[in-house]
This record gives structure tokens, sequence and C-alpha cells, in this order.
């Protein structure tokens, strides 16, 4: 017990540090573990089930906000393969040639290497709410493709082929009317955030992996499954606060795995001088399938580490006496300073891409691929940005008035479920910062934020200004101390949405009361 609170203690005041002094707080996670290894704490059962639970967690969160369709494209699945066959190839030559090591060695380094965190990644993107733009969409598709292939591998280099009840988890998506009645029936309190555990931890992770498979594997395959319902975002928000606490033990884990001498110590650090490499050839990987520079290089910088996954074909490597016990303590700390760099650099990477942005624009393709090409509103004067029961409601009446109004949101399945109803509705998600490079707002009259998130409708009102637009911008928020916040950024004026919803409710009423009298203000007392 002593030390599950130093480790609360610890971990909270090196994040708390972290996090005021411009940096991540995992940054001060790993650094709670490092302290706690120097001092000989160990890892122990009640952490690495914690860890474990929280990686779970998250990759079902990720699940819960992708679309498959978006994953299968190939500038995914051909990006990743090449990515990793060629960085494995340099990386074998490398370490046995220059290094020294036996081929066996030498290439299973190569392979432990060669996997980026998918941990790292999607915890970064979903904390700067890059999950569902086009860089964060293809960096999870390139993380799912990585953790097949590490999958496969540990399958045939260890000579355990997954169980033939494997075939059985196929019959998962049939199940689906089932997941999906019983997420209706579990309300919205502890039921909701129940029936998630055992869909991430049970369905998708235990079950998986007791049949050979991935479990992380599959807790992000049943949040993918889950993804398409009406409710998807409300359990990744119930979920939000457990899997962000779970998750500090998974970076005080990787903290803890070994012991950094300083020979280790520079051992690592020279092994983290191939991340720009990692980086710089994902960039131009993209670039051959005419991604734009800048998706490009987030997408890269979103993989620049190396992998919890790495660990455990490298213990593989130890157990086939191809690596030396302390090659895996090295391995460990390179990984954690790999996640030590990411951190800051992915906070700050559009301000990077702006300071490259010259340097970078020219190897881009004249075609572009489709995810890239600029927004066109049509004819429209009126856009809403969030087609959800609000925005929808704003779409149509502003329709019924013969307004020429065009709705965007960032989910694809409401997009798809809008067009069917006969809207003018686009995908785009606001808080993506390319996406303002891509849009003309030239013949817009006025923006209404009618997105859910107020960091959405914030961030969106002070890049419309960025951008040059001096329309009219209105937001909704749900509490009063969001109004100003949104006002401060951008918006000419902000309301409260359970206000506006008493006023439309009392309309609505007097229509039905006195329809005579509809459009008077008041009515004389009887």
């Amino acid at each position: 017990m002593v030390s599950v609170t130093l480790w609360i203690v610890l971990a909270f005041a090196l994040g708390l540090i972290a996090r005021h002094i411009g940096l991540p707080p995992l940054v001060g996670y790993l650094l709670a573990g490092f302290g706690l290894s120097i001092y000989g704490f160990q890892s122990d059962p009640i952490l690495d089930h914690v860890a474990h639970a929280g990686v779970l967690l998250l990759l079902f969160s990720v699940g819960l906000k992708l679309r498959l369709s978006s994953l299968i494209r190939a500038e995914v699945l051909a990006g990743s393969v090449l990515h990793m066959a060629l960085i494995g190839l340099f990386m074998t030559v490398l370490f046995y040639y220059a290094v020294g090591l036996s081929i066996e060695t030498a290439f299973m380094l190569a392979v432990a290497l060669s996997f980026s965190s998918t941990v790292v990644a999607a915890k970064i993107l979903e904390d700067k709410k890059e999950l569902r733009a086009f860089h964060g969409r293809t960096a999870i598709g390139i993380l799912i493709v990585q953790d097949l292939i590490a999958v496969a591998f540990l399958s045939i280099a260890g000579g355990q082929a997954p169980s033939i009840w494997a075939l059985a988890l196929l019959l998962i998506p049939l199940l689906r009317p089932l997941i999906y009645r019983l997420l209706e029936l579990s309300g919205h309190d502890e039921l909701l955030v129940l029936y998630g555990l055992i869909l991430a931890l049970v369905v998708g992770g235990a079950s998986f992996e007791h049949v050979g498979l991935s479990s992380e594997l599959g807790a992000l395959l049943l949040g993918v499954l889950l993804s398409e319902h009406k409710r998807a975002s409300e359990m990744s928000n119930a979920l939000w606060s457990l899997k962000e606490v779970f998750l500090v033990g998974f970076f005080l884990q990787i903290g803890l795995s070994g012991h950094p001498t300083l020979e280790i110590l520079g051992y690592a650090l020279l092994l983290c001088l191939l991340l720009p490499l990692k980086a710089l050839l994902f960039f131009f990987i993209l670039m051959r399938f005419k991604l734009r520079a800048r998706t490009s290089f987030l997408t890269g910088l979103s993989l620049a580490t190396f992998s919890e996954f790495g660990l455990i074909v490298a213990y593989l490597g130890l157990k086939k006496e191809w690596l030396e016990p302390q090659m895996m303590v090295m391995l460990a700390v390179t990984v954690a300073i790999s996640f030590a760099i990411a951190a800051p650099l992915n906070r700050y990477a559009h301000d990077l891409y702006a300071w490259l942005e010259n340097r970078l624009q020219p190897f881009e393709s004249e075609q572009r691929h489709p995810d890239d090409e600029p927004l066109h509103l049509g004819n429209s004067h009126l856009l809403i940005m969030g087609m959800g029961r609000v925005g929808t409601g704003a779409y149509d009446f502003l329709s019924q008035r013969k307004q020429r109004v065009i709705g965007l949101d960032s989910d694809t399945g409401k997009v798809e479920l809008h067009r069917e109803a006969g809207r003018r509705v686009l995908y785009a998600d606001a808080e993506d910062p390319g996406l303002w490079q891509n849009l003309d707002l030239s013949g817009i009259h006025a923006v209404l934020l009618a997105m859910p998130d107020v960091e959405a409708n914030t961030i969106a009102a002070r890049q419309l200004r960025r951008s040059g637009y001096a329309g009219f911008v209105s937001a909704t928020a749900m509490f009063n101390e969001d109004l100003e916040e949104i006002k401060n950024a951008g918006a000419d004026a902000a309301y409260n949405f359970y206000d506006e919803v008493g006023v439309g409710f009392a309309e609505h009423v007097w229509e039905k009361l006195y329809p005579d009298k509809a459009s008077v203000g008041l009515i004389d007392k009887q």
C-alpha cells in the first residue's frame, strides 16, 4: 500500500510540474517511473493490471471515434507495410555492419524499433482533438496495420499460432444488434460505465487474448464496431476520467521497466536519433500517395516514437537468446525517452509545420488526395458547424424560410443520415487546423457554431477570425461561464443552450394557445 501511495503522490507532483512548464503531464509520469526505478522500486501486479486496463480503455475510446471505412485506404495499408519494410531493412543493416551485432540480434532489434506507439499517438491525438482529422485517421490506421503485423510476427517467430477459436471472433459483428440493444438499456449513469468496461476489457480485451490475439487490437476493434451508434460519444465521455487515471499507471510502468544507468542512457539516446528518420520516411511515403505536406508532416510526427509493442517482440528475442538481458533494459529506456520526446513535439506540431512550411511544400504533388481537397460550400450564405439536435433544428428553421444554408459535421455516419434526409451537409472537423486553409468562406454571411463541445466552438471561432472571415459568428454553450470565452475567441454572440431551449419551448406553447396572436409580444389580461 505504501508503494501505491508513493506512485500516486509522485505521479501527481511531477505531472503537475510538467504541465505548468508547458509539457504534457505524461512526461512527468515517465519521470516519476524513472525516479522510482532508480530507488529500487519495481512494477507489481496491481500496477500491471491498472496499466493494461488504461491501454484497453484508451484504444476502445479511440475506436468509438473512428469509422472502419476511413482506415481501409491505400495510404494506410501500403504506407504502413512499406515503412516497416524499409526502416526494418535499414536498421538491420546498420546494427549488423556498423555496430557489429549478429544478424539475429540486429534483425530482432530492427523489428522491435520499427513499430510506433499506438498508445502515445492515440493519447496525443485525442488530447489535441485531432482523432477525426485526416492526419489523425491516417496515423491510427497505420498503427492498426502495425499491430496486425506484430501479431502475425509473434505467431510465426514464436511458433504459436492463434487458437482455432480465434475464427469465432469473426462472428462478433453479427452480435451488433444485441450490443446496440444493451447499450440502449444501460441508461446514462454507472451502468453505462460498467457496460463500457465489459466491452473494452472483457469482450474486446480478454476474449481476444484468450484465443492468442492482441487484447489491444480487440479493444480498438470493439470500439470501431460501436462507433456508428448514436450514443458512442456519450460512452466515450463516460469512460474518459477512468481511462485517464488508469493510463497514468501505463506511463509509470514504462518508467519502472528499467534502471537507466549512464551507459544504458547513452545507448538509448543514440537509438532515439533514429526517430527523425522514422518521421521523414513516413513523410515521403505519404507524399507519394498525394497527401498534402501538412498532413504528411503531422502524421509522421505522430508516429515518431518507439512502441511498447516492441518490448514484447524483444522479449521473444530474449527467450530465443538472440538478445541479451541488458538490451531489454536499454530498449525499455529507449521507448520511454521516445515518449518524452514525442509529447512536447506533437503539442507544438502545427507551429513546427508553420516554421518548415516553405521547405516542405515543394515536395507536394500537383494532384491532391480526395480527403485533402479544398471544401467548396457552393452558393450557400449561412454555414452551420455541428449538425446535432441544435444544428439540425437551426438548419430546418432557416431552410423553411428559404435561406441558402449548408451544414458541416465531423461524424461521417451523421453526415450520411442528413444527406438521406435531403439536407446539404459535408464532412469536416472544425478542430482540424488544416480545414481552415481549405475552406472558401467568401460567400458566407453568417456562421452558426452548434457543436456540443465548447472547446470545439472556441477553436472554430478563433480559426474563423484568423482565416480573415469578417462575417457574423454566433455560438451556443451549455454553461454561462463558457459564453465569454467563446466571445473572446471571436464570436459576435453566444447563447446558453438551456436558456434558448426554454424560449423555444415557450414559443411553441404560445403558438398552440394563441395561434391568432403568435406574432404579438403580449396578450390582454382576461
